[in-house]
């Protein structure tokens, strides 16, 4: 195993020498994952009530069932899907928000530091293509990966056991020789089902949340707790 794992919460290190890839998440991996629980969790509700005379309290409670019946699905990360759902022009509105769009602590150190290794980089998203579009110009993010998939190109989320089958037929990889990095653990579950060996997630995803003191996959804080056996970078 590239993990020591001491426990559920603790990280001894990676062996980078045992891994030729890495996959990592975007929202609450790499990019605090307060700006999206806030557009959709606050924004969004408030812009869906206000014509309909509703505070943002009862907005989100009027739309929680519907979100809840989507998590999971791709629907839940589709912009089309929800512009249409809601009468709302998505992009329009989050483009107004992209101040909030921010790394996690250390992430781009991180990446350049992947940069200067002899790894596969790439990104593997549930964001839909516009939301990555729009991350990556506001953090230019494109230079430290070998590849940037969205699950959309795929028509299935990475939630699914077709997700993982078509990224092996686009761009095969060792599982065994793999590192997955996702603060979702259902993602996570369905990496594990598929036989990615090496398994990561965050401790604090959200920045403005707590931390998390129990998880069922081995968990970091921040990426310097891995950067161990990386190359020293400039």
């Amino acid at each position: 195993m590239a993990l020591t794992v001491a426990s559920s919460l603790s990280v001894e290190g990676v062996d980078w020498s045992k891994l030729d890839t890495i996959l990592l998440d975007m929202d609450g991996t790499l990019l605090d994952l307060e700006f999206d629980n806030h557009f959709w969790g606050t924004v969004i509700p408030g812009e869906w009530g206000r014509p309909r005379g509703l505070d943002v309290k009862t907005s989100q409670e009027t739309l929680a069932p519907l979100f809840a019946d989507e998590r999971g699905k791709l629907n839940w990360y589709c912009l089309d899907f929800w512009g249409r759902t809601l009468e709302l022009d998505i992009p329009r509105i989050k483009a107004g928000y992209t101040e909030g769009i921010r790394w996690r602590p250390q992430a781009e150190t991180f990446l350049q530091h992947l940069q200067a290794s002899h790894l596969d980089v790439v990104m593997i998203t549930n964001a839909h293509p516009l939301t990555l579009d729009m991350k990556a110009e506001r953090l230019p993010m494109a230079q430290w990966f070998d590849a940037m998939i969205s699950s959309h190109q795929y028509g299935v989320p990475k939630e699914t056991p077709v997700f993982w089958d078509t990224l092996m037929t686009e761009r095969p990889f060792d599982p065994q020789r793999t590192l997955f990095i996702d603060d979702s653990e259902y993602v996570l579950d369905s990496a594990e089902e598929f036989g990615i060996a090496h398994l990561l997630t965050l401790r604090q995803p959200d920045s403005s949340l707590p931390v998390r003191l129990t998880t069922r996959f081995p968990a970091i804080l921040h990426f310097e707790e891995i950067l161990d056996g990386l190359p020293d970078i400039d």
